[in-house]
């Protein structure tokens, strides 16, 4: 895979947990640059390692992984984009305080929802001679500074658009999952 490819690939694989960062980050009371970086190591950390867990499976799991992958990433950011969403209508109910941190767990499940679509990445590189480690160290890195941007793009569209940020989020995750899910579902049909 040549180096502008590779890039491509980095850049495409990071843009659903950009989105998802953005979310975090509006979600949060005034992120400091330290959890914008703790939330991308984690977020790069996972997407790097699920193409390497892809290709390692290789033509075993191909045919599991490309069938339900986008069922998967769909059901887990629907519950996490659910969940945001009611925690965004009862925090303007009961006015509750912002958190300053997600926790690790809630970071690492939407960071493994957003990289499904890395496993059957990774999947397909076992197809083609390329340097897997390689992959899977420019897509963690790709990963890693769009989700630290995001969650400090996240703390700017917080303070403009206050309580309503968690519901916004919630809506960005359950339209990433929709996304994936239509663009899996037309290729199947198309």
């Amino acid at each position: 895979m040549n180096p502008a490819a590779l890039v491509l690939l980095a850049l495409a694989m990071s843009t659903d947990a950009f989105a998802a960062a953005v979310g975090k980050g509006a979600s949060l009371h005034k992120p400091c640059l330290r959890e914008a970086l703790r939330t991308g190591a984690i977020f790069g950390t996972i997407e790097a390692i699920t193409p390497v867990i892809g290709w390692a499976a290789g033509l075993a799991a191909a045919q599991f992984v490309q069938e339900w992958d986008h069922w998967i990433a769909f059901t887990l950011l629907l519950g996490l984009g659910l969940r945001m969403i009611w925690s965004g209508v009862r925090e303007a109910e009961e006015v509750e305080e912002k958190p300053t941190q997600h926790s690790f767990w809630l970071l690492a499940i939407t960071a493994v929802a957003t990289s499904i679509d890395a496993l059957a990445v990774g999947v397909g590189l076992a197809f083609i001679n390329v340097n897997i480690i390689g992959a899977a160290l420019a897509i963690g890195l790709a990963t890693m500074i769009m989700v630290t941007i995001g969650v400090m793009l996240g703390r700017v569209m917080g303070a403009v658009i206050g309580k309503r940020a968690e519901i916004i989020g919630g809506v960005v995750l359950i339209g990433i999952g929709s996304v994936i899910l239509h663009e899996h579902l037309t290729a199947v049909t198309g």
